[in-house]
């Protein structure tokens, strides 16, 4: 796992939430980027807060074993 802080990263990202979000609470979800390498995290209510990263193959392993739960 990867761990930078917003102030850390330089390159833009586009973040995106699931359509499976509750539209009328958009902020109690998390938002996922991707980049070269890596699949960034964070929570919606702290968009400039810190935020997680995944090496591609762990992230394509976790979300079909959190879709489940």
């Amino acid at each position: 796992m990867i761990h930078k802080t917003a102030a850390e990263d330089d390159s833009p990202l586009r973040w995106f939430k699931s359509s499976y979000s509750d539209s009328s609470n958009s902020n109690e979800c998390v938002e996922v980027a991707t980049a070269l390498g890596a699949v960034h995290v964070r929570d919606s209510k702290s968009a400039e807060g810190p935020r997680l990263g995944f090496a591609p193959a762990a992230w394509t392993c976790f979300v079909p074993y959190a879709s489940q739960r």
